[in-house]
């Protein structure tokens, strides 16, 4: 048997990594999580027990009573003869709010998935419209790029990013968003997810360990706080957005918000609720993660300045070309208050040595020569249409429901005041009819009015129109009638 300590090359596992009188529930869990983020695909082999025991150099009652754990959560099977093989992930239940895991990297999981079957209309909010990313200005920049680039720009680099696009990024930044940000402030990141990670990292490094969180608000960015460490507190949203006088008394010192355009509600912060938030960050030493989600897609109202242009001593500033470009660029930046930006830069480094850098430079080219200001110009003119057709169509057939979130965005959120079942459920008859859609519940905390997050960014006014009209349908004999009024 191998030495105690020794490592497999079986997922990389190395026991050194194991909790004290903690083996088997490590061991579980790292084959666990493998299994459900797709590195063990149904009807991989798993190593035989000895082999695997011995190269841990760990009893092999460690490994079969690992082994038998999976296999009584239907993640794995084994006959004699054959060795044990993943069996794939079991059909998911629908969670509940008291599912959501509790704080700690030990509770956090997967967003919740309970149909996990392709919709033929797909209205998850969050995704943007993937066929009209800009390939030919992409394509051009990057042929300018690869014919510039010098050799520096393309090794390891700056882990703040390339001082190109933190240039650039500085000057659009202040011209659509009104930041007050130097190039040197940025920080280059890949999207949302990676800036949320890191400051949780410095708060927990910090002593904080609560952060207040909008209600409703993101499910995935406050799954993302959970996994770093951080306890989510849930403060309401109403139509003036967050509300800050719900801080008083909770000892918090951080906060999470997307003031610009709510999320999934569409509120805007209000302009006496934004005072009263710096105010009260001022006074608490407290930090405010600002997540500009999609705020560059407004079509009824005026744009609203981001909050860090008020207090960028307090205010984490995150944005992202997530909704403007595409997820699987993992770009985005983070402009985070001074005494924060060297301890972040340090865990950039040790995250990933710094973002790619052959992106970076397009997406500098993209800005400077305005072709990235000319793509949101067109996807905002074509998002406005695609909002006129759901929202239309909505309006027309279920005359009941209340619509959120309509002068911004790329989703509307429609809550039935009226509606005799729970949303979840709700959701699931619509998933049968062929359309995908968010229950409301899946991004509270709190308890609330029943409702859905429909997406419009990704399909046809057409289209749009059919998915409202299946989801009347299946709504059909379930809203109670409105009460006659005294």
């Amino acid at each position: 048997m191998a030495e105690a300590g020794h490592g497999a090359d079986f997922l990389q596992l190395s026991p050194a990594e194991a909790p004290a009188r903690g083996l088997t529930g490590w061991l579980v869990g790292a084959i666990r999580a493998a299994i459900i983020d797709g590195r063990l695909a149904a009807g991989t082999s798993l190593p035989a027990t000895r082999l695997l025991a011995g190269d841990l150099g760990i009893s092999r009652g460690v490994v079969v009573e690992a082994y038998q754990q999976l296999a009584d959560e239907g993640l794995v099977s084994g006959r004699p003869g054959t060795g044990t093989r993943v069996s794939g992930l079991p059909p998911r239940p629908v969670r509940q709010k008291k599912d959501l895991p509790r704080p700690g990297r030990a509770g956090a999981t997967v967003l919740p998935q309970p149909w996990r079957a392709r919709a033929e209309l797909d209205l998850s909010p969050g995704v943007p419209d993937l066929s009209g990313f800009p390939r030919a200005a992409w394509l051009r920049a990057e042929r300018s790029v690869l014919d510039q680039a010098s050799v520096a720009e393309l090794g390891y680099g700056d882990p703040r990013g390339g001082a190109g696009l933190r240039r650039e990024l500085a000057g659009w930044l202040a011209r659509t968003r009104g930041l007050r940000a130097a190039a040197d402030d940025i920080i280059i990141v890949s999207g949302v997810a990676q800036a949320l990670a890191l400051l949780a990292q410095w708060l927990n490094a910090h002593g904080t360990s609560r952060i207040a969180v909008e209600d409703p608000g993101s499910l995935g960015a406050r799954e993302q706080l959970i996994y770093w460490g951080l306890a989510t507190v849930p403060v309401p949203v109403d139509e003036h957005g967050f509300r800050v006088g719900d801080l008083a008394g909770r000892d918090l010192r951080a906060a999470l918000l997307t003031p610009a355009h709510q999320f999934p509600t569409g509120a805007v912060l209000a302009p006496q609720r934004r005072r009263e938030l710096l105010d009260w960050a001022v006074a608490a030493d407290a930090v405010i993660i600002e997540d500009d989600y999609d705020a560059e897609y407004r079509y009824d109202r005026a744009p609203v300045p981001a909050l860090q242009t008020a207090a960028p001593d307090h205010v984490a500033y995150a944005g992202t070309t997530s909704k403007t470009l595409a997820p699987g660029m993992r770009l985005g930046w983070l402009v985070p208050p001074a005494r924060l930006h060297a301890d972040l830069v340090e865990a950039k480094h040790a995250a990933d040595l710094g973002s790619p850098a052959l992106p970076q430079l397009v997406l500098a080219r993209l800005i400077a020569t305005g072709e990235l200001e000319r793509h949101i110009r067109g996807v905002r003119k074509r998002q406005r249409s695609r909002r006129d057709a759901l929202l239309g169509e909505l309006r027309s057939l279920l005359p009941q429901a209340r619509v959120q979130g309509v002068p911004a965005g790329l989703h509307l959120l429609v809550t039935f005041p009226a509606l005799d079942t729970d949303d979840i459920e709700l959701a699931e008859r619509i998933h049968r009819a062929g359309v995908l859609v968010h229950p409301l519940s899946w991004h509270r905390q709190l308890a609330g009015p029943p409702g859905l997050v429909l997406g419009y960014a990704a399909h046809t006014p057409d289209q749009l129109r059919e998915a409202a009209r299946r989801i009347a349908r299946t709504l059909h004999g379930r809203m109670r009638p409105a009460q006659p009024s005294r």
